[in-house]
């Protein structure tokens, strides 16, 4: 009698397990939502703030009873100094002149009155202390690196993997923070069979859908049940995105967008159904390209191998022509960028297809690093850093149609549309290499800068 007692519980909560996963995967198979998901990001919301404006007071305080170390006057000019960083007046470093890689020497434009004429000079022993010097720039201000590490974040959100760890500051944030932590891995639980079901649905409707021929049936069945797998995909990780502008949605062609992790795949699968163009990959990731495969065109090549890239040309050009084949996603940037920036665009999709359909993505970073640091971190580690976040919160912004103009080339075009990607998502565009984070800067790019340097030099 008394196991009874003791069996009932758990019983009650197998059923409301199964219940809650139940009509999830239910509602996600047909695109809706009861909106428990925006009301728990609203509520998050209200906590963060009340965490931020707990450790406003807390930081006001401690600076106010802090004994002064300089003068008044001088504590007032630092804070006008900081304050015109801050608002972009002042940067952090003042440049009489800057040579670019791409852009070759720049002169800022609060030197008007100079041009290149007016900065002919003799060559001096002294002049290589110039490359020092632009070293010693690049480190304290790094465009690059800073773009593959966490997006730094202006407040707490409550989660220790961020660049705000757990500082006590008073007792009912460290409760919050002891509560939030105790939820998040509660639900894991719940997330890890939403994960299953998602991934059991991929296996079995690509094992029966790739059993059949090629003929209509088979690729409407083919979108209906990637649209349901990737829904379901996006439940596990209490994603909510908002989407703009659907009527530029890409019907057939390519459509480019950029890149912060794979699951930019998912956010965008959810909405429609495409063909991927991306690195051959291992492990749990490599699975999943294979299981894609069965249903779809999928083009997957090896970056190392130079012969890949003229047959992946090839392929794009004869999937573009066929209209019956879905619309190509290929993510330019060729790696993961950290949610901050767009970086160097490959000019071979904008050599293949005059008409580019453009997609910005942004992730709200205070609910969660989307960031995946492949160099770091392996795929499984990332998902199971996005399961235990607060949740997945982005919003996706379909950009009209872009058409390459005549005698435009194609790294023209390349960078044309990444300008509007980084105009619309408010990410800040950059022309390096994305490529740098695995290896070295091009001997071409040091001499280049050296050329650049030497114009400036007076000669006979």
């Amino acid at each position: 009698m008394d196991s009874d007692w003791l069996r009932l519980p758990l019983i009650l909560l197998y059923f409301i397990v199964f219940l809650v996963t139940g009509v999830t995967v239910i509602l996600a198979a047909v695109g809706k939502s009861l909106g428990i998901r925006k009301l728990y990001i609203n509520t998050l919301i209200l906590i963060f703030e009340f965490g931020r404006t707990k450790i406003e007071r807390y930081e006001k305080e401690r600076n106010h009873n802090r004994e002064p170390r300089e003068s008044e006057s001088q504590d007032d000019s630092d804070k006008s100094d900081k304050a015109s960083v801050e608002n972009g007046e002042k940067p952090l470093i003042q440049r009489d002149i800057a040579i670019d890689a791409f852009q070759g020497i720049h002169i800022p434009s609060n030197r008007a009155d100079y041009d290149l004429t007016n900065l002919k000079k003799e060559f001096h022993i002294s002049d290589i202390m110039y490359f020092a010097k632009c070293g010693v720039e690049a480190i304290i201000e790094d465009d690059v690196t800073k773009c593959f590490s966490a997006e730094e974040l202006r407040t707490w959100n409550f989660l220790t993997r961020t660049t705000h760890g757990h500082q006590f500051i008073s007792v009912r944030l460290t409760v919050l923070w002891c509560l939030g932590c105790l939820f998040r891995y509660l639900f894991l639980p719940f997330r890890l069979i939403l994960l299953c079901i998602g991934l059991g649905w991929l296996l079995f409707s690509t094992a029966v859908i790739g059993v059949l021929p090629d003929i209509p049936l088979r690729r409407q069945l083919n979108r209906y049940a990637s649209l349901v797998c990737h829904r379901i995909l996006c439940r596990a990780c209490s994603a909510v995105v908002t989407y703009h502008g659907r009527e530029n949605m890409v019907k057939n062609g390519i459509c480019v967008a950029n890149h912060t992790s794979p699951l930019d795949v998912i956010i965008l699968s959810c909405d429609n159904c495409y063909s991927l163009v991306g690195q051959r990959h291992g492990g749990f990731l490599g699975l999943v390209m294979k299981l894609l495969a069965r249903t779809a065109d999928h083009i997957y090549f090896e970056r190392s191998e130079v012969k890949d890239r003229f047959i992946v040309a090839k392929r794009l050009r004869e999937h573009v022509e066929d209209k019956n084949k879905l619309p190509i996603l290929i993510f330019p940037e060729g790696t993961c960028i950290n949610n901050t920036s767009v970086m160097m665009f490959k000019k071979g999709s904008f050599e293949v297809s005059d008409t580019i359909y453009p997609v910005a993505i942004k992730y709200d970073k205070r609910f969660g690093d989307a960031f995946w640091n492949s160099s770091k971190m392996g795929m499984v580690q990332h998902i199971f850093d996005l399961l235990t976040s607060w949740a997945l919160v982005a919003e996706v912004w379909y950009l009209p149609p872009m058409h390459r103009s005549e005698n435009e080339s194609a790294v023209d075009f390349a960078n044309r549309v990444k300008k509007e990607i980084a105009r619309q998502g408010g990410l800040v565009d950059l022309s390096w290499d994305g490529q740098l984070k695995r290896m070295k800067a091009k001997e071409s790019w040091k001499s280049k800068a050296q050329d650049d340097f030497s114009k400036i030099l007076k000669v006979e």
